[in-house]
């Protein structure tokens, strides 16, 4: 690897990947001794062909979701052209590699019906492996937001790094980091919704300057309706900040983990911050609170009214 193409990958997947390595690796020839898993040095210096079927998938790997359509282009594409970029592997025993990083070329190969591909071998641990292949994804331009929020949670949660070192792996400022970070406390739902592309990063980050979890799926509802704009949730969701009144006062009890359910199943229903109040006798009220007189006609037809 050249030193301008190590650059251009600054501090995040070309570090990890560690090329010194090379020079301690055995120095054999071929493909190693049999029931050696380290990689010889003409293995970690060069394109390798090894078979799919040698291949387990990296158990790290953050992605979930690959676009069916997209891997049968790419699978067409392999089948005239063959595949243009080596996937990167890790060797863990004779006959056995374990994938860092090119799941859906992987996939698409052997769509294509390849029985070998072109790899490059390294060597990792399981904390570079992790690292790897979750700075591989967030590199990737058709990264949905809530995997790349995902994959950053991972990287400090499994990889014990603050978000100032996450930044640096990532090559992403600290502000950047947080903005995804948040999008993980907005409600399951919205949360779906952009996963799914029904609302932008910059719809999110406007519901997410909202407090109340009731309000802001008021407006997300808003916002999949009537296709606001971005600079129209973010005036909408000034608005219904201001009109949340403040809570004061002592915190009430903590409710049983079978009243809290059902008061979350309630809200998960309606759409709203349901409170659910029970008195030691049994007795008690459900309040449904509402934010406007089209959020009420909505709670109001939900209840056959």
């Amino acid at each position: 690897m050249s030193s301008e193409k190590r650059n251009a990958l600054g501090r995040g997947l070309g570090a990890l990947l560690n090329d010194d390595n090379v020079g301690t690796a055995p120095a054999n020839t071929g493909r190693g001794v049999a029931g050696n898993p380290n990689p010889t040095v003409n293995e970690l210096g060069s394109v390798n062909e090894i078979r799919i079927s040698e291949i387990e998938v990296n158990p790290f790997q953050p992605r979930t979701e690959f676009d069916e359509m997209a891997l049968g282009e790419l699978a067409d594409s392999i089948k005239l052209q063959g595949l243009i970029q080596p996937i990167t592997v890790r060797k863990v025993s004779a006959n056995k590699y374990q994938l860092i990083s090119g799941e859906r070329r992987l996939r698409a190969s052997k769509i294509a019906g390849l029985t070998q591909i072109p790899a490059y071998i390294r060597t990792a641990n399981d904390q570079q492996m992790l690292e790897m292949a979750l700075i591989e994804n967030i590199q990737r331009q058709d990264l949905n937001a809530i995997e790349v929020a995902l994959s950053f949670q991972r990287m400090m949660e499994e990889c014990n790094l603050k978000q100032e070192e996450l930044g640096d792996r990532v090559s992403k400022n600290r502000s950047t980091v947080t903005n995804y970070l948040r999008l993980l406390k907005l409600p399951p739902g919205i949360q779906a919704s952009i996963r799914d592309g029904q609302i932008s990063m910059g719809h999110a980050k406007a519901l997410i300057t909202i407090n109340d979890p009731a309000a802001q799926l008021y407006l997300h509802k808003q916002i999949i309706q009537n296709g606001l704009s971005v600079r129209k949730v973010e005036e909408m969701a000034r608005h219904l900040q201001r009109a949340v009144p403040r809570k004061e006062g002592k915190k009430p009890e903590p409710l049983s983990f079978q009243v809290q359910k059902i008061q979350d199943d309630l809200a998960s229903k309606f759409g709203a911050r349901v409170k659910l109040k029970l008195d030691d006798d049994g007795k008690g009220a459900i309040e449904i609170p509402f934010l406007s007189q089209d959020d009420l006609g909505r709670i109001l037809e939900m209840l056959d009214w």
